[in-house]
């Protein structure tokens, strides 16, 4: 994730000085238009994940093999319907509603007909990827990722030396390096896991429950797209293409970050499930304490120094840095913090199988950023509302999805999740934030004290955690690992000498 974090950000820096302002929004509002529609995968996705986890925790390879089978005749409808609403609706809004230079309007019509066939890819591949997660193979996408990672940076290569229109270019070279790792995925999945011989059949047994839990998945799925694009296509109505290059930077930002978190929650969301369905309730409150702690100050040490430093950051990422792109950042990057853990608890929620209250609560309550922010900039509001507006809904939704799981896990407590996680993340993120500011104000912008803010904040943010975050256990078995490193290395000097 590292290689991946560094390689992201540095290809991101190359497409935009590569592209152009312009362009790069383009871009990123096109595809928007193609993910608009993506809700309806979102909420296969999430019941394909759960109807696995729960066949694997019986250990019931005939229903494991059907419920394959059946997620993915369903995920095939669903590229079909997509296909349909993309050629249709979707041509029609962006025709006719996007504000986009006469002259790149064909281009934008190209790039919008590759990015369907990319989603397309990218929704029937959704079964294998959740096979992988359910058995628990993550080196697989360990070595899938940095190959993924590779093809990207040769994307940017071909883009900066090829002589073609750079837009098109870079859409249809990201659809090559989409077909190349999914059949990757697949030919893993077909060696490796017997379920996923697909067979053609509709066996209601399995595909009604599916589809009636993706069923109510879909509005809280529908909301979460429609929040995210549609904030995109405000910007561009109300402000234009300069603020969507704004918001694809922040995106990117806040997915460079946010995919270490994301790749503890996959690491961590199968166990969840399967203690949840073998109803071994202390376990999962447990991992759902651990998880969300963890990942919460794992975010804080990759955030704050990007939060302080953002504008010295972006300058030296970008060649030329966006209207409005320092703030959108900082707040994207507030929005992990609570969205990963509203992920973490829904998580459990999942299990239960009944997600009737989560999806509409905080499926509503990510819907209304829209219309605010709609009202705020009809009244000549700042961009940046939408995405306060936005921190604070997700807030909101945290503690929904909080007092749901109470519902349905017998041991969980808000007040305890509340005094060993959320009271404890706040200290060492005030703490953390207070020290790393004063060295932030104490000298001048530069690169040294970029570094010098990193490491202090690192430092306190570790040193914190350490003190009031991990419980005694834990820290014994890190102080195990410490002298077991150091007498292995004096035993390895030892026989040097």
């Amino acid at each position: 994730m590292l290689l991946t974090m560094g390689v992201s950000l540095y290809t991101s820096r190359i497409i935009l000085a590569t592209l152009g302002v312009e362009d790069f929004g383009i871009y990123g509002v096109v595809g928007g238009i193609v993910s608009m529609f993506s809700f309806l995968n979102s909420s296969m996705s999430g019941a394909t994940s759960r109807f696995l986890m729960v066949a694997l925790g019986k250990n019931d390879k005939i229903e494991l093999q059907k419920t394959f089978s059946a997620a993915l005749t369903i995920h095939i409808i669903i590229a079909i319907i997509i296909l349909l609403l993309a050629e249709t609706i979707g041509l029609w809004f962006l025709k006719n509603k996007l504000v986009i230079p006469d002259s790149r309007i064909s281009t934008a019509l190209w790039v919008y007909q590759i990015s369907i066939l990319t989603s397309m890819i990218t929704i029937t591949q959704v079964p294998y990827n959740a096979t992988i997660i359910a058995h628990e193979r993550m080196n697989i996408y360990a070595y899938v990722e940095i190959l993924n990672v590779c093809l990207k940076l040769g994307v940017v290569y071909l883009l900066v030396i090829g002589n073609f229109d750079k837009l098109l270019f870079y859409a249809s070279l990201l659809l090559c390096v989409s077909i190349v790792i999914a059949i990757i995925y697949r030919l893993y999945c077909l060696q490796n896991f017997a379920e996923c011989k697909y067979k053609l059949e509709w066996d209601k047994k399995n595909i009604y429950p599916m589809l009636s839990f993706s069923g109510w998945d879909l509005y809280g799925n529908l909301s979460v797209v429609a929040r995210t694009e549609g904030v995109n296509m405000l910007l561009n109505m109300f402000f234009g293409l300069l603020l969507n290059a704004a918001n694809a930077v922040a995106i990117q930002v806040q997915n460079a970050v946010a995919s270490f978190a994301n790749n503890v929650i996959t690491a961590i969301g199968p166990q969840i499930v399967k203690s949840y369905t073998t109803q071994n309730y202390q376990y999962t409150k447990t991992l759902l304490l651990n998880a969300a702690k963890y990942i919460y100050l794992l975010l804080l040490i990759l955030s704050l120094p990007l939060i302080l430093e953002m504008d010295f950051v972006l300058n030296i990422w970008l060649k030329n840095v966006p209207p409005h792109a320092v703030s959108f950042c900082r707040l994207t990057l507030l929005n992990n913090f609570f969205s990963t853990i509203s992920i973490i608890v829904a998580y459990a929620i999942h299990a239960n199988g009944n997600i009737k209250r989560l999806s509409l609560i905080t499926g509503s309550l990510y819907l209304a950023v829209i219309p605010v922010s709609y009202i705020a900039f009809r009244f000549n509001g700042v961009p940046e509302i939408s995405y306060i507006c936005n921190v604070l809904f997700i807030f909101l939704g945290m503690f929904s999805n909080l007092y749901i799981l109470r519902l349905y896990l017998p041991v969980f407590s808000i007040k305890e999740f509340i005094s060993k996680v959320l009271l404890v993340c706040l200290i060492v993120s005030l703490v953390s934030f207070a020290i790393s500011y004063g060295v932030k104000n104490s000298m001048s912008e530069n690169f040294l004290r970029f570094c010098l803010v990193t490491t202090v904040s690192t430092v306190t943010t570790m040193g914190m955690a350490y003190i009031i975050a991990i419980d005694k256990q834990t820290k014994q078995y890190i102080k195990r690992i410490i002298i077991n490193t150091i007498q292995k290395w004096k035993r390895r000097i030892d026989n040097k000498l």
